[in-house]
């Protein structure tokens, strides 16, 4: 077996999708190895990013899988691909023990529709498998709280980023 720090990164997008109001989209995790007690299983959308596809191409992509979301626009980007380590325990779970963590390009978008788009549970008219529970709008600081401490770092660059799309 590989020593995890020679493991490569996976390649990943977030988005945080802002309301009008400035609240952001969080999503309650159904599970999965990372996920290690329900205070923190609430996080931004964000998912792989496929062979030779474009980063933000991929952005609206997970996010539809994820959400049923279509209705954006784009608001800004983070310039630096951020990136996270996993815990060995979880490194030799998830993705089947192959990456060592996720770098990250994370995208800010303006959610334009009306509520009754976001389809968490059957996502994609049920074409894609659940990966939230439950979500709801909140603070963008938030997040940073309840997010799994692992991403924390990640989600404090992209709260200080993302700051100006924010309304409190």
């Amino acid at each position: 077996m590989a020593r995890l720090e020679d493991l490569p990164y996976r390649p990943c997008v977030g988005l945080a999708v802002f309301h009008r109001d400035g609240r952001v989209f969080l999503g309650q995790r159904l599970g999965g190895a990372e996920h290690v007690d329900a205070t923190h299983s609430w996080q931004m959308p964000q998912g792989g990013i496929d062979r030779g596809e474009d980063p933000y191409e991929a952005a609206l992509r997970e996010l539809y899988e994820e959400t049923s979301i279509r209705s954006v626009v784009k608001l800004g980007e983070v310039e630096d691909w951020l990136t996270y380590d996993l815990p060995g325990r979880v490194a030799g779970e998830a993705w089947r023990g192959r990456y060592r963590g996720q770098t990250q390009k994370w995208f800010a978008l303006r959610f334009t529709g009306e509520e009754g788009e976001i389809e968490i549970l059957r996502p994609g008219g049920g074409a894609h498998k659940a990966e939230f529970s439950a979500w709801r709008w909140d603070h963008l600081e938030r997040a940073v709280d309840l997010v799994i401490p692992f991403k924390r770092r990640v989600y404090e660059r992209v709260a200080r980023e993302f700051r100006r799309f924010a309304r409190d």
